[in-house]
């Protein structure tokens, strides 16, 4: 039974704030499995990263700056439905973004804001167009449901490419374990819910950093021999249920 004791959160926010979850599940998730993971880490050709300059010019939340840049991303991958103006990009950035406390809404985008976001976008733009060129009968999907599961509620990913999760972060750093703690929570819940109807399962994730020009590709079983104390998937849920309770959340 769930335990309604408990606020409902979102799988991103369990796995950023409540990371004593997944340690229990992923002890072997620690600096020397993220600096080897990193150390494979590739690069676009053709691509430039964002000048550290530039984007300290902006005088907006790094957070809702890359925000504004990921609704252009979509709005551009979304070409039948035309792209959408820098005050529609903020419109969207700021919706988003009001769900966090700290939160900073412009009243407008300066156009240094917009140079970096327009950058942002453009360089994720292509990313996934080449990813997408290597699996031309696949779909990409966009923010793809995470199912929901005790406590923890649905959420969605960034995008899907057939059985490739792929995640965006727009930050000055390698990826971090935090960023693999979230991707690894985001493909329990689904196999969670997908081995009970035999749905395909996400096989591979593909980190994305347009802010940097930085990718990492890595393949699910790896991660999870890696960085869990079992690699067998079936005890790894349940440890995922004991931990955050029963129920799934059926959205």
């Amino acid at each position: 039974m769930t335990n309604n004791r408990l606020p409902r959160r979102d799988p991103r926010t369990v796995a950023r704030d409540i990371p004593g979850v997944l340690d229990i599940l992923f002890p072997r998730l620690n600096g020397g499995l993220v600096n080897a993971l990193n150390a494979k880490m590739f690069a676009f050709s053709g691509i430039e990263a964002i000048p550290r300059a530039a984007i300290d010019a902006s005088g907006l939340q790094k957070a809702m700056l890359f925000e504004v840049s990921m609704a252009r991303a979509e709005s551009e991958l979304r070409r039948d439905e035309g792209v959408v103006s820098w005050g529609d990009c903020l419109k969207v950035a700021s919706s988003r973004q009001r769900r966090h406390f700290d939160a900073r809404i412009p009243e407008k985008l300066e156009p240094c804001d917009i140079w970096v976001a327009d950058h942002a976008a453009r360089n994720l733009v292509t990313m996934l167009e080449r990813t997408q060129a290597q699996n031309p009968t696949a779909v990409l999907e966009h923010a793809p449901l995470v199912p929901g599961l005790g406590w923890v509620a649905s959420g969605n990913g960034d995008f899907a490419l057939g059985t490739t999760l792929i995640e965006v972060k727009h930050t000055g750093r390698n990826f971090g374990a935090s960023d693999f703690r979230q991707v690894l929570m985001y493909w329990l819940l689904q196999y969670a819910r997908n081995i009970e109807n035999n749905r395909p399962i996400w096989s591979e994730v593909l980190l994305l950093n347009p802010r940097r020009n930085a990718a990492l590709l890595v393949n699910i079983d790896h991660l999870l021999r890696a960085a869990s104390a079992s690699s067998n998937r079936v005890e790894l849920v349940e440890l995922l249920r004991s931990a955050v309770g029963q129920e799934f959340d059926r959205r």
